[in-house]
């Protein structure tokens, strides 16, 4: 049997997978995020085949090194207790290793999670992104314009995508433009990004859903800022306004094709609270019970109750001061009426 030809087919069959390999959106970044993101993940890459090849290095040295000989057949090595230096290495190596990846982690999240370094300067465009079963609504609320299954934005500026659900759990992701970011009901997640260069890109639900899933797809178009406005106005001109009848027969209808309208649906539907909102209203109500209990002991400070002085303290005769009868309620007098 030749023995090369099952080598020679499993290599032939990796030739033929490498043309799979040119379009893997996350390696080909369009955006500031994305470009840190697919960094991040090519330094961890290296990282990881560095670590590869030296596991391999050893093992195959080891392995010629220390292979069975007939020189020294019934060979008994020397039992040795272990060494410290060994166990020192592999064991510090590792835990640097894993601290550098983490450090890196960290930094690239922040990053990512921020307006890019070069559109700080910009205001951001504002996108609400919702899910539905099996949809994405996308709603510009500066230009009062809504947009079913796909998305544009001008290129050379800083967007802000804030996230919620109508249904499930879903995970809004342009691989050529951003990570994915989770969209959940009754709380807004935010997702930055920017786009350095103007095409078609690909957008997707990151996250299994249900069985629509995988129709969950959609078009993020990066225009030049002139046919960005140009297209905002024609929309405007042109398209129906979104009411609130045709936005809940919108949310009912689980497969759906492109739609455009003249208005949003946050007019009639507003967002859920933002996070920073609920914290920043909690932090108030929290400092005016603060406020309040300590005016209320500024109060007391000021005013104190009475101490009874050594006159008015019973001593086991009457006080004539004190001894005068109280003005009946008229709780009382009606009693006493009914008893007589």
């Amino acid at each position: 049997m030749n023995k090369k030809g099952p080598l020679f087919a499993f290599f032939l069959s990796l030739v033929l997978l490498l043309p799979g390999c040119s379009s893997i959106a996350v390696l080909n970044p369009k955006g500031p995020a994305a470009r840190t993101l697919s960094d991040t993940i090519v330094l961890s890459i290296l990282v990881m085949l560095g670590v590869l090849a030296v596991v391999y290095i050893l093992y195959i040295f080891v392995l010629v090194k220390y292979r069975a000989k007939k020189s020294n057949e019934g060979y008994i090595p020397e039992h040795e207790e272990g060494n410290k230096w060994l166990e020192a290495i592999w064991i510090i190596i590792p835990i640097i290793i894993v601290a550098f990846l983490s450090v890196v982690t960290v930094k690239t999240t922040n990053e990512v999670e921020n307006v890019a370094e070069e559109y700080k300067d910009q205001k951001p465009l504002v996108i609400y992104a919702s899910s539905s079963n099996w949809k994405w609504h996308f709603s510009y609320p500066e230009e009062g314009i809504e947009t079913v299954n796909y998305v544009n934005m001008p290129v050379h500026r800083a967007v802000e995508f804030r996230m919620y659900s109508f249904g499930t759990i879903t995970s809004l992701w342009i691989p050529q433009l951003a990570g994915q970011k989770y969209a959940m009901s009754d709380m807004l997640t935010t997702l930055h990004l920017s786009a350095d260069t103007e095409g078609s890109y690909i957008g997707k639900n990151a996250n299994f859903s249900g069985k629509g899933f995988a129709h969950m797809e959609f078009e993020a178009l990066v225009l030049s800022n002139e046919q960005y406005d140009e297209w905002v106005k024609e929309v405007k001109d042109t398209a129906e306004p979104l009411t609130e009848d045709t936005f809940k027969d919108l949310l009912a209808i689980e497969h759906i094709g492109r739609k455009t309208f003249s208005s949003t649906h946050l007019t009639f539907s507003p967002p859920p609270m933002d996070h920073s909102e609920m914290d920043r209203d909690q932090d108030h109500d929290q400092m005016d019970m603060d406020n309040g209990n300590m005016e209320h002991q500024d109060n007391k400070e000021i005013h104190p109750s009475p101490e009874p002085s050594a006159e008015t303290e019973f001593d086991g005769e009457p006080n004539p001061e004190l001894d005068q009868p109280l003005p009946s309620s008229p709780v009382e007098e009606h009693t006493s009426h009914n008893s007589k």
